[in-house]
């Protein structure tokens, strides 16, 4: 019997914050896949090694992860005064899936860096020596991200001292601006509350509760509850949660009713189809604990815990998205988020996560007909090139 050959797409492996992808030109990949369709799905699913049953991704790129089971697509932008047009899809573990309803704030460290290098900025915009400010058009959400990439001798400085929790080891530091990072379609608080009501049905052993919420659209939609409201401490770690079947789908319970609110589907059974947005997260003061490193984390150091979930897993440290979320609801007085951290005004936040803490800063305003909005959050990143050259397929992908 006769098999197809596989076939070479040009491809970049990238570390970007505390996450990992594979990066591609848009004129790279096969002319499929250059457009959005099943295509390009396939083709990307194959190049992480989804879906697959056994949830290891051993035949692809993916490290069975979502922080590692990720891809993105970049082009020259079409958008007036911007760079480089930005793609994101997390790709489903175990399901045939690719979810582009959502940016990946971690791996957009690496998008002003790879456009450099791969030709998609004008050179002219490029010092020799200095920063080079890459204008980003984030096409999943259509907003406006701004990256500070160091250039040294005419290319891109990833070697550096700036350390980030969550990476084993320093690199060069990279800026971030995320430009109104509300959804501009509508209010940064979806219902117009800061703080709602969530009623959640019962689940397993579990029985029916009403949470205290906020749910916010900024960075990307989070939902946000007491730690303590649902049993927890916020000092928890990766190995006190996840190895939780129940406590996990109980999490996707809660997700799926959240987003129901948020207007972002129209049932829970849509939530299957939309595992990356909105993200669930839960907050409490500023307390001791030992990050998974072994690292003591100080009250004294910090203003408030949180700890999110990413694809039905708690996150090893904290996803740039939710990061902004944290940042801005952070800004915002009476929100759980700004109450955990102390309540009062503020344009900055450090908040503990399971690997560390970041410190995120956000401006927020109201509106006079009593809405909310964000200009920007800033955040420092850094990014690095793993691996360059091509990644292979079978020639029947797609």
């Amino acid at each position: 019997m006769a098999h197809v050959p596989q076939i070479k797409i040009p491809a970049t492996y990238i570390r970007g914050g505390t996450s990992k992808g594979v990066f591609f030109r848009r004129q790279d990949l096969p002319a499929a896949a250059q457009e959005p369709g099943e295509a390009r799905d396939k083709i990307l699913m194959r190049v992480i090694g989804s879906p697959d049953p056994y949830g290891q991704q051993i035949d692809g790129m993916g490290g069975a992860t979502s922080s590692t089971s990720k891809t993105v697509i970049l082009d020259k932008s079409t958008v007036p005064d911007h760079d480089v047009d930005y793609l994101f899809g997390q790709v489903a573990i175990n399901k045939a899936f690719v979810d582009w309803s959502g940016n990946c704030g971690n791996l957009t460290a690496a998008v002003g860096a790879f456009a450099i290098s791969g030709g998609l900025v004008d050179p002219e915009r490029i010092p020799e020596n200095g920063i080079c400010t890459v204008r980003i058009w984030q096409k999943n959400i259509k907003k406006t991200i701004i990256a500070h990439v160091p250039i040294t001798n005419g290319e891109v400085q990833e070697t550096g001292d700036f350390e980030l929790d969550g990476v084993t080891f320093p690199a060069a530091e990279v800026v971030i601006e995320f430009m109104d990072p509300a959804d501009g379609e509508g209010s940064m608080f979806p219902t117009g509350n800061l703080v709602d009501e969530l009623e959640v049905p019962a689940f397993g052993d579990k029985p029916a509760a009403t949470y205290k919420a906020t749910m916010i659209n900024a960075g990307i939609p989070t939902i946000f509850v007491n730690a303590a409201d649902i049993g927890y401490t916020g000092t928890e770690l990766q190995k006190d949660i996840n190895g939780d079947a129940d406590v996990l789908a109980w999490f996707e319970h809660v997700r799926a009713h959240g987003a129901v609110k948020m207007g972002l589907i129209q049932n829970i059974d849509e939530a299957v189809a939309r595992q990356h947005t909105p993200k669930i997260a839960f907050v409490a003061p500023a307390t001791n604990y030992e990050a998974s490193s072994g690292k003591q984390i100080s009250a004294d150091d910090i203003d408030v815990c949180v700890r999110a979930l990413s694809m039905g897993k708690l996150h090893h440290a904290m996803m740039g998205t939710a990061s902004v979320a944290i940042a801005t609801a952070a800004a915002v007085p009476g929100t759980l988020v700004n109450l955990a951290a102390g309540g009062g005004e503020r344009e900055a936040v450090t908040f503990g996560h399971p690997s560390g803490t970041l410190r995120v800063g956000a401006a927020a305003e109201e509106k006079e007909n009593g809405d909310w909005t964000a200009k920007k959050a800033v955040m420092s990143r850094s990014a690095r090139v793993v691996m360059e050259g091509f990644v292979r397929i079978p020639g029947d992908t797609f």
